[in-house]
Formats: C-alpha cells, sequence, structure tokens
C-alpha cells in the first residue's frame, strides 16, 4: 500500500522515507525549476549529497519519449542497479515520467514522490498512475507503479503562484464531488483572497484520503477508480486540443473546465441537482475563466475525446454524477449531446 505521508517537518520525514527502503544508490529526478526552487530546501539532509541528480527541462510538453530516454541513459550511466531507489522531486510531470521510468528500469525499481505543486500533491504523486504524452494525446503511454511513499509539505505551497494553487485545487473539487456534500461544501467556502496554507494543507490531505481509498478498493481501474475520471474526458481532450494548437493550459484548468461540461451531462442524463449544478460552474467560473472555443472546435474536441484510452470502440465513457458522492460509471452520450454539454460551456464561461 502506498503509504501517504502529511509531512510536519520536511527535511526529517523525507530522510525517514529514504531510509526505510534499503537500496544501493539514490537518485532524485527533478525539473529545471524544482532544481532551482526545490531541492535546496532539501539540502541538509546527508543522504542527498551523495545521490545522483538527474534534471530534465520542466513542463508537460515536456513530459516525453526523449526525456524518459533521458533518464535512463542517466540511470544506467551512473551504475543504477534493480536495488537503486529513484526520488521524484517535483510536480505532475516530474512524477508521471519519474514513476514511468522507474517502472520500466530494469523491469522496476522502487520509487518515492515528493510532490512541490498543489496538483500534484492531489492527483500525479498519489494513486500509482505513471506516463508519458505521445503523438499528442496525454498520457497516451504509461503503467500503474505506485511508489513507496509520497512525501506532503505544504513548506512547497508558498513558492507557487495563484495559478499553480488553481490547478491543483480543481481536483481537490473533483474529490469533493465525488465523496461528500459536507466536503463540497468546505471546498467552496475557501477563500483565495489570502491564502490559509495551515488550511490549505489540511484540505489537500483530506482530498489525498478520498482518493487513495479509491485507489484501494481498485487499484487497476476496472471499476469505482473511473470516479476519478470525472471532469477528465473533456478536461483531457481540452487539454490536448490547447497543446496541439500551441496554446497549452494548466492540467486543472482543463478540467475544471471538463466539470463544466461532465456536470450538465450529470444533470440531463443522471438527474444532478441543478441548484449544485450551478452553484460548482459559478464557483468554476469566477476563478478559471474561460478556455476560448467556438462550435468550429466541437468536431476537434469530440475526435480528441473519442480517442480516450478509457472507451471502448468508437463510444465515449464518461463518469457522471446522480448527485455529490453518487457516481455513475461507464456512461455514454451520443455525439449531438456532448455538443450541447459543449454550448452549456460556453453560456456558463460567457463566450
Amino acid at each position: 500500500m502506498q503509504q501517504i505521508i502529511k509531512s510536519g517537518h520536511l527535511t526529517a520525514d523525507v530522510e525517514k522515507a529514504i531510509q526505510n527502503i534499503r537500496h544501493d544508490k539514490l537518485f532524485v529526478l527533478t525539473d529545471e525549476n524544482t532544481h532551482t526552487h526545490c531541492f535546496p530546501l532539501l539540502a541538509k539532509i546527508p543522504l542527498l549529497r551523495e545521490a545522483g541528480e538527474i534534471v530534465i527541462p520542466a513542463g508537460d510538453t515536456n513530459k516525453t519519449i526523449e526525456n524518459l530516454g533521458r533518464v535512463w541513459q542517466l540511470l544506467t550511466g551512473n551504475g543504477a542497479t534493480r536495488h537503486s531507489l529513484l526520488a521524484n522531486l517535483g510536480g505532475g510531470m516530474v512524477t508521471d515520467l519519474g514513476g514511468f521510468a522507474a517502472a520500466t528500469f530494469k523491469r522496476g525499481i522502487r520509487y518515492i514522490n515528493i510532490p512541490t505543486t498543489l496538483l500534484g500533491a492531489v492527483d500525479a504523486a498519489v494513486g500509482g498512475k505513471t506516463g508519458i504524452n505521445f503523438e499528442g494525446y496525454k498520457n497516451e503511454i504509461g503503467s500503474f507503479y505506485p511508489s513507496e511513499s509520497v512525501i506532503i509539505s505544504s513548506d512547497f505551497f508558498h513558492t507557487l503562484d495563484q495559478a499553480a494553487i488553481l490547478s491543483g485545487y480543481a481536483e481537490m473539487i473533483k474529490h469533493a464531488l465525488i465523496h461528500s456534500n459536507e466536503e463540497w461544501e468546505e471546498i467552496l467556502a475557501y477563500s483565495f483572497n489570502e491564502t490559509d496554507y495551515s488550511k490549505l494543507n489540511e484540505l489537500v490531505f483530506r482530498s489525498v484520503k478520498t482518493k487513495q481509498n479509491i485507489v484501494e478498493k481498485d487499484p487497476y481501474e476496472k471499476n469505482i477508480r473511473k470516479a476519478l475520471n470525472f471532469g477528465h474526458t473533456t478536461g483531457h481532450a481540452f487539454e490536448s486540443f490547447a497543446m496541439t494548437n500551441g496554446r497549452p493550459v494548466p492540467h486543472g484548468y482543463a478540467v475544471a473546465w471538463g466539470m463544466i461540461v461532465e456536470l450538465w451531462l450529470s444533470h440531463r442524463l443522471c438527474g444532478f441537482p441543478k441548484e449544485k449544478l450551478q452553484r460548482t460552474v459559478r464557483f468554476i467560473r469566477e476563478r478559471y475563466g474561460a478556455f476560448p472555443i467556438t462550435c468550429d472546435h466541437y468536431e476537434a474536441l469530440y475526435e480528441i475525446a473519442r480517442h480516450d484510452k478509457k472507451n471502448i470502440g468508437d463510444t465515449i465513457r464518461f463518469t457522471l454524477l446522480g448527485d455529490i458522492g453518487d457516481v455513475r460509471i461507464d456512461r455514454t452520450a451520443d455525439k449531438e449531446l456532448v455538443f450541447e454539454a459543449l454550448d452549456f460551456y460556453r453560456d456558463s464561461v460567457g463566450l
């Protein structure tokens, strides 16, 4: 079982997590940003002074097979064995790519995740999904391969700008919607005007536990783990479309916009309450703005969504909600209804 550590003392908790895993060599994967801003926070740990650091370019557009190959090359060139340990220090791009590198190097080495972004903490670092983007599609190549532990520390959140905070918070909205009315109310009540990091860390940890509880019941996404896909079928379509058209958007923003589409489908197909739909959409619109699309883009978005790896054949499968906490997996919608949902998205965000 993946261990989730709510860190109260970052250096001590990271040092303990490393010491608890027997290994011959230690490697730390960072990107250019976390190498500069986050690795120094761990500089006092004696074990890390001897570690081999692997640095890759930052940004989700660099979650590629070329950078994966670079990690393999540096592990091989520096004498890594099947008994080596990899520590991924970064956001979702680093933990996704690093986890896949660990899964495939010498048929699998152990690794830990130290997420440095809110998005990484509540989503990518937890649950064992690893992978890279390929041929313009998000996370097209990957595997289920959980880390030994995930160390969550709000020390890193202080380095984030508002956009990065909001990107992670979108996944927390999703977790609340699939979990309980109480959590949803609390998530919508949080104020971003003056960030309370202590409160945020508490909300993050509870959100992570929601995800972990689902993953433990269904580690390979055969059934209830599909709940975590809410907002993502359309969200990944927005994200891939934006990347292909040279205007990339943060993952969490795309998921937030995807939730607007899929909440409307939930209302139409599963009876999701209109008042809760409106409150959630208003919260998203006021904080995430809009990704500009026109009806001319619908066909391209639909084709991207149809290609989603969760689908069977040409049918798009959605995770929808009958109410907050009432998850309906493997629901389908025809093209006409999906286009109506995109109309609703445009109307909701003022396009």
